[in-house]
């Protein structure tokens, strides 16, 4: 029987990020952004065993109660974290292997910009992509950046907390959702009263935790949080979308004052299939782009995008041109991971028909 520190030395020796565990079928891990299925099938007793090895006894009374379960945690010194769930009457676990140390700008590709945001004193900064786009690691690179350049006190809010901080410059104070405060709402309550400089939160999921982090962010704190969402015009659209119809123009108005930038991006494989490389999306909240949220002209933030350059903004589009142009992914895949396939395949020379067998 495969134990679980022997799946997880096979996913870190293999870059591997995720690893699946379903009781009486095949093991599977996601290598370079592509789900990889193994010969190996454990027994329903030798995958409960698997899953039991990275809970605490509280944790596995939970899961045999029935309760679906967020966990993170440190496994021969590698943080995971990861949700254990039912499926079928039998458990299931997605574990997701994080990065060993937090890595830099430079590491991650990441635009010069970014460390100009990271030195923001107020205001809000916005990282999103779809699940398994790397927010959570280009956040922890900029709260290690701000940890290492500045005397700030920053409290993160996260679910579950996912890379520890070792007090720098900066004093560090995390929060567990479930263990250390109720919930996000809850826990940006409270902060306040914790005389931060910086607030991180790992999600903007509902309403009242948007509420919370605009208001914080209004108050004179930098707020660092994620959304599902894979432009910078979504994600405005989310935000106040999720408001009540009656406030969305306040909302609007607050948020238009606050925000700061937001980085949209995703992880694609490269041409050679070995690893994966960042494609972003950068907006600064300029006046022009304040502007334009205020008055509700939110299709036209893309042509703005496309003409501040100086400010450090580039559409998504214009990096997979870059990066399609530096040999790094192929037009295919450029052309799946667009939201505007109709622009960049006009600046490719590729029909607008396009589809994914046309290569």
């Amino acid at each position: 029987m495969m134990t679980f520190e022997e799946l997880m030395n096979y996913c870190i020796e293999n870059n591997c990020s995720d690893i699946h565990i379903t009781a009486g079928t095949n093991l599977a891990v996601r290598r370079n952004g592509d789900l990889v299925i193994l010969d190996t099938i454990p027994t329903i007793e030798e995958a409960e065993q698997m899953i039991f090895a990275v809970l605490k006894d509280d944790e596995i009374d939970r899961v045999k109660r029935g309760s679906d379960l967020d966990i993170g945690g440190m496994i021969n010194g590698i943080r995971i974290r990861g949700n254990i769930y039912h499926q079928r009457n039998n458990l299931a676990a997605s574990i997701r292997i994080l990065m060993p140390e937090i890595p830099t700008f430079e590491d991650l590709g990441l635009p010069s910009v970014i460390r100009e945001l990271a030195e923001s004193h107020q205001g809000m900064i916005l990282v999103t992509g779809p699940t398994g786009s790397g927010k959570s690691t280009t956040l922890a690179a900029i709260v290690d950046y701000i940890n290492k350049t500045a005397y700030k006190h920053v409290v993160t809010i996260e679910d579950p907390i996912e890379y520890l901080y070792s007090h720098d410059k900066a004093m560090i104070h995390q929060r567990e959702i479930g263990k250390d405060v109720r919930s996000f709402s809850a826990a940006l309550r409270s902060v306040l009263r914790e005389d931060p400089d910086i607030i991180l939160v790992g999600e903007m999921r509902d309403y009242e935790t948007i509420q919370a982090a605009i208001t914080a962010a209004e108050t004179g704190h930098l707020v660092l949080s994620t959304l599902h969402t894979n432009s910078a015009s979504q994600t405005i659209e989310r935000i106040i979308g999720s408001c009540p119809s009656d406030i969305q123009d306040q909302i609007r108005v607050q948020f238009s004052n606050c925000v700061r930038g937001v980085i949209s991006q995703q992880l694609l494989p490269t041409q050679d299939g070995m690893r994966r490389v960042l494609a972003t999306e950068i907006m600064v909240g300029t006046i022009p782009i304040r502007t334009l949220i205020r008055e509700n002209k939110i299709t036209q933030i893309p042509g703005t995008i496309l003409s501040s350059h100086k400010d450090g903004m580039h559409t998504f589009n214009e990096d997979l041109i870059r990066l399609i142009r530096n040999e790094e992914i192929s037009k295919k895949v450029a052309m799946n991971a667009t939201y505007d396939p109709v622009e960049l395949g006009a600046n490719l020379g590729i029909n607008n028909t396009y589809s994914s067998s046309g290569f």
